[in-house]
């Protein structure tokens, strides 16, 4: 029995075999296909021709993720790492509307929060290991916090004094009337989005806002230089062997099983 559960286990948590793989391709597209249902069940046309068959097809799917719902609770060492995860949520919430919807009427529509669920395609595209990156880039964030902030406050300055110096180039144009108006034109400038709705006439005042668009391109890349530099260095302290039911990142690369949820290790 031991055997059976490690081999769902493996199929239906793990990407690394031809029927895990191929589990995940047919849950997604079964994902959609559910989530495609709702919607054409909400709109009143198809609703009264093929409603009897939206019904059934719902009904089809809630029970196909019912039963994978209980598989997954049932071949892990401890149920409630699962249950309890984000993806064990997730999964709960996708059946339990079209159960309410017998006590109470309407709610089945609550079902497209399975599109939540399309997440574990990067299971399938083999992506997994970089959604630990959003770990690593809140870490590195709040380590360059001060970088950021110097950085910000030296932009502010730049538009500050940019837009006053606009404000005196521009003086008869009607959109400069005044430096805040200045000033919000030299960061749209600055950031490259290009609104339109205020531009420089004069040529000397075409010439700055040039310059100020060529600025906002070497801008743009410092934040980015900061925060991937200390993504890079945050990265490479982190030990890459991780848990496919919790998804816990950082476990010692000789670990049998994962410190968090208990689950046995598959390397």
């Amino acid at each position: 029995m031991s055997k059976i559960r490690e081999r769902i286990k493996i199929i239906i948590f793990g990407v690394d075999t031809w029927a895990g793989k191929l589990f995940d391709v047919v849950l997604i597209f079964s994902i959609i296909l559910s989530i495609i249902v709702v919607l054409l069940d909400s709109v009143d046309t198809y609703n009264q021709k093929y409603g009897n068959i939206l019904f059934t097809a719902e009904w089809i799917f809630t029970v196909m993720f019912t039963v994978e719902y209980f598989l997954r609770i049932y071949c892990i060492r401890l149920p409630s790492s699962y249950i309890f995860s984000f993806y064990g949520v997730i999964d709960f919430l996708a059946v339990i509307p079209t159960y309410l919807s017998m006590l109470m009427p309407g709610t089945e529509v609550f079902a497209v929060i399975r599109v939540l669920r399309v997440l574990r395609v990067f299971r399938v595209l083999k992506l997994v290991q970089y959604m630990g990156e959003a770990e690593f880039l809140g870490k590195a964030l709040l380590a360059s916090r001060r970088k950021i902030y110097i950085f910000l406050f030296f932009v502010l300055n730049i538009v500050v004094v940019l837009g006053s110096f606009m404000y005196l180039i521009e003086g008869d144009n009607p959109g400069f009337t005044s430096i805040p108006k200045a000033i919000y034109w030299a960061i749209v400038t600055l950031t490259t989005v290009g609104y339109g709705d205020i531009t420089p006439a004069t040529g000397f005042g075409q010439t700055i806002a040039a310059i100020i668009m060529i600025l906002g391109y070497c801008i743009i890349a410092v934040p980015t230089g900061i925060v991937s530099s200390e993504i890079n260095f945050i990265a490479k302290r982190t030990e890459k062997k991780e848990c496919i039911v919790c998804e816990k990142r950082g476990l010692d690369e000789d670990a049998n099983f994962c410190s968090e949820c208990g689950a046995k290790l598959i390397d």
